[in-house]
């Protein structure tokens, strides 16, 4: 759309603000719900001048990945409430469709328990997500070993690799290591740091984790186990279905208040991670 009273070009600063804020007049002044719908770029930023997300009320953003059926819809702004709410859809031939109990859905095809695989707990605004980790650790063919991560940042899966073989020393130089998180999704929170560590030590050794554990937890450099927020919906989410176990830092179990049907075990360091979930003895 553009104006012929304005003498630029469509899609310049001048046009985008003059429609938009026509748009507005109009539907503020007949309280009219309006969508407008616009393009990204290859950074994920709305593509265009940033003018029109200044106007508007809210922005939301429909990620996904392009061969996998799951879009997440996230809030990025809004006026008149929160934006730590996200909604989950799934792509289907009638269109998109709403998926009311995400995490049921993300673990359904999880293998009995192989080795290399584990349950985290990721929170997407205020909904908590559990969703399996994979990795795979094999010995490298070539001087440098590889390191590959789909879904989480690699940056932070060297760091972690990193703290695996300084705090528990396993020796990880010497392999190349692969980590997936299944289904497409993107994680960015330190949550799964606990998470991430033991897969590439469960892989490494080659000893499953029990699949009715969820593990919570951040990393630091130090291998200590600190303490990640919403402890409390993490655990809700893991009883109701039907999780035994988790595994999170020392400090949040301290300050639980409620009581689950879970076996919480509390570790302040890798070490005992590991422990825990019976990779070391």
């Amino acid at each position: 759309m553009y104006s012929d009273e304005i003498s630029s070009a469509a899609g310049t600063v001048s046009q985008v603000r003059e429609i938009t804020a026509r748009i507005m007049r109009v539907c503020k002044s007949n309280e009219i719900t309006t969508i407008i719908i616009g393009h990204v770029t290859k950074e994920g930023n709305i593509a265009g001048p940033r003018v029109l997300e200044h106007m508007v009320d809210t922005v939301l953003y429909l990620e996904g990945e392009r061969y996998f059926s799951y879009r997440i819809l996230r809030g990025v702004k809004n006026r008149f409430g929160s934006t730590n709410e996200v909604g989950m859809f799934e792509m289907q031939s009638e269109g998109m469709a709403e998926i009311t109990n995400p995490s049921s859905v993300l673990i359904s095809e999880r293998e009995d328990n192989p080795s290399g695989s584990v349950i985290v707990a990721s929170m997407e605004g205020t909904r908590p997500l559990l969703i399996e980790l994979q990795a795979l650790t094999t010995p490298t063919v070539f001087g440098l070993p590889r390191r590959a991560a789909n879904g989480i940042d690699y940056n932070r899966l060297t760091l972690l690799v990193a703290v695996l073989e300084k705090r528990a020393g396993l020796a990880l130089s010497s392999q190349d290591i692969y980590l997936n998180v299944v289904s497409g999704i993107k994680i960015s929170e330190p949550a799964v740091d606990l998470g991430t560590i033991i897969v590439c030590a469960s892989s490494f050794k080659n000893i499953s984790i029990d699949k009715k554990t969820v593990i919570i937890g951040e990393v630091g450099l130090t291998g200590e186990v600190r303490a990640v927020n919403l402890i409390d919906k993490r655990l809700k989410e893991a009883e109701k279905l039907g999780f035994k176990t988790c595994i999170i830092p020392e400090s949040n179990k301290k300050l639980l208040k409620e009581s689950y049907k879970l076996d919480i075990i509390g570790v302040r360091n890798v070490s005992d991670a590991m422990k825990a979930v019976g990779l070391k003895f």
